[in-house]
């Protein structure tokens, strides 16, 4: 069974070949006299411009994809053209690499859970079967979280092929749903801040502490962080993208944030575009960011309490609304879409 005889497209480029340079000439490469060619006429013969290869270089959404769809492929479990045509779908709707890659992974198990119950037939599929599914992943020992992150990417994944005139719409009727437990935002009380704040000893790590912890933002969004984005003059911030709801805005950050970002601009590599850096001059990673607030924590003899990156996020939140800021305001600092996320802190 292929893509191409279904109704979905095929996830493949389909322009490769007008993109080759063809011609009839012999291939011009001495192989037993190699020696004498120098470096720099070895660049040019190989270069794409001189038409010898055709250099492919997807992108890292696309890789993401292509990597999707060849698990799902070497898999051959029922269904699995469906699902690549759903991802590839997500693609072209511009879905992050995650989102790409998370519903990949989750339907791929999915699949799995349903050959082994006997399903050969997506079409077949039943809401005992997904409820079956939910206790599967719940005897697995999954968080509740995740449990429900892929109790939404499957329904949406089905919700797809309704559209697609593959199954009823009655699989979607009375979908089941799972009771988060109510967990209050937990703020870092002064006294350990201070003792957290005391304990960084790098420039770098000082600046990424206090720019989440007078902001507000996200780690993810503070680790994309380009130069271009900071506005110094007026202690303003320019997140063009939220990480979780796909809406830019503006945050401001204090005095304090303002003095700890300057001393790492004064020692910090200006060929860097991101704000924070790896080794290799690219995006910090999370890891990275984590061991700094873990190595803190530690030094401050903090490890126990259960403080996290995002703690800072919600110390934020808690201390401008006990400043007398309005709600609205902090919903539109935080990117909160919903109120009644942002109520949380009330």
């Amino acid at each position: 069974m292929t893509i191409a005889q279904s109704i979905f497209p095929s996830p493949y480029p389909n322009d490769w070949p007008a993109a080759v340079q063809s011609s009839n000439l012999p291939f011009l490469f001495p192989l037993h006299d190699h020696g004498n060619l120098d470096s720099e006429s070895i660049r040019t013969l190989f270069a794409p411009s001189a038409g010898a290869f055709y250099v492919y270089r997807p992108s890292k959404r696309r890789r993401a994809l292509n990597k999707a769809i060849d698990t799902l492929e070497a898999s051959n479990l029922p269904g699995f053209e469906y699902v690549i045509a759903y991802i590839y779908d997500k693609y072209r709707r511009n879905h992050s690499i995650s989102s790409i890659s998370q519903s990949g992974q989750t339907l791929h198990a999915f699949l799995s859970f349903l050959q082994a119950l006997g399903r050969g037939d997506l079409a077949a599929i039943q809401r005992k079967d997904i409820a079956a599914y939910v206790e599967h992943e719940q005897d697995r020992g999954l968080k509740i979280n995740s449990l429900r992150n892929h109790l939404h990417t499957v329904y949406a994944f089905l919700n797809y092929l309704v559209n697609n005139d593959v199954l009823q719409a009655e699989i979607l009727l009375k979908k089941i749903r799972l009771k988060m437990p109510e967990v209050l935002p937990r703020a870092i009380p002064a006294e350990d801040l201070q003792k957290i704040l005391q304990s960084i000893r790098k420039v770098r790590d000082r600046a990424l502490i206090l720019l989440l912890l007078h902001t507000g933002m996200r780690i993810g969004e503070l680790l994309r962080l380009k130069m271009t984005d900071i506005i110094q003059s007026e202690r303003k911030i320019l997140l063009y993208l939220g990480e979780k709801n796909l809406h830019g805005r503006v945050v401001y950050y204090s005095e304090a944030a303002e003095e700890a970002l300057n001393s790492w601009l004064a020692v910090r590599d200006a060929t860097c575009e991101n704000l924070f850096y790896g080794n290799t001059g690219r995006e910090l990673s999370y890891v990275t960011a984590w061991m700094i607030m873990k190595e803190a924590l530690q030094r401050s003899g903090l490890e126990y309490k259960g403080y996290s990156l995002h703690s800072l996020r919600h110390t934020f939140a808690t201390s401008m609304l006990n400043a007398g800021l309005r709600l609205e305001v902090l919903q539109q600092l935080l990117g909160h879409l919903n109120i009644d996320i942002t109520l949380r802190y009330a």
